[in-house]
């Protein structure tokens, strides 16, 4: 069992150390204390039960835009998640990245949160397309530092609630169907 919480000063380090054990792609602490300073709300990790960080999600908001700009649209950016090997298969990373996009769009106001993953990360892509519901917007060429391409996806909000909708309506109605069967039999 482990528990999902928000990220506190105090675990910066051990999320440090679980990007190093888990992710090709590495931050300087700084980089982790500027997410902790301006965005608290949207580093959460996952602890198992003697406490220890077995997984966490790196977000922000991103500034980059002209937030004057008629048609800027306020959004956030997953910068890094990662689980342990250990403790994968789990869902430990969907809780984090369910999390981390409530947070973006309840407090925060964004109304679609963007990443971006390697083309040979299947595993990755799988968990971002099909049960985060995250589209492609794009493929950014030699993105990574070795040279990898990533492809750039994007979750709009409002599309992912009508879509667990959705399926919420188709799962009642079979309930509802399955309760008729029973009561007609």
């Amino acid at each position: 069992m482990v528990n999902i919480r928000m990220a506190t000063v105090k675990d910066l380090i051990e999320m440090q150390q679980c990007n190093l054990w888990c992710l090709p792609e590495n931050y300087q602490m700084k980089y982790y204390f500027y997410h902790q300073l301006t965005w608290p709300q949207l580093l959460w990790v996952a602890e198992d039960f003697d406490g220890r960080i077995v997984g966490y999600v790196l977000a922000k908001m991103e500034e980059n835009d002209d937030q004057t700009a008629p048609d800027y649209v306020p959004h956030g950016h997953i910068t890094s998640l990662a689980v342990l090997r250990t403790h994968r298969k789990r869902g430990i990373a969907t809780m984090l990245m369910r999390r981390a996009q409530l947070e973006m769009e309840q407090v925060m106001g964004a109304k679609y949160v963007s990443l971006h993953v390697r083309k040979s990360n299947r595993a990755a892509f799988h968990l971002y397309s099909e049960t985060l519901a995250y589209e492609i917007n794009d493929i950014e060429r030699g993105y990574y530092a070795d040279g990898e391409d990533a492809y750039d996806m994007r979750c709009t909000f409002a599309k992912h609630r009508e879509r667990e909708e959705a399926e919420n309506d188709v799962g009642v109605a079979e309930v509802t169907e399955g309760v008729g069967k029973l009561v007609t039999a």
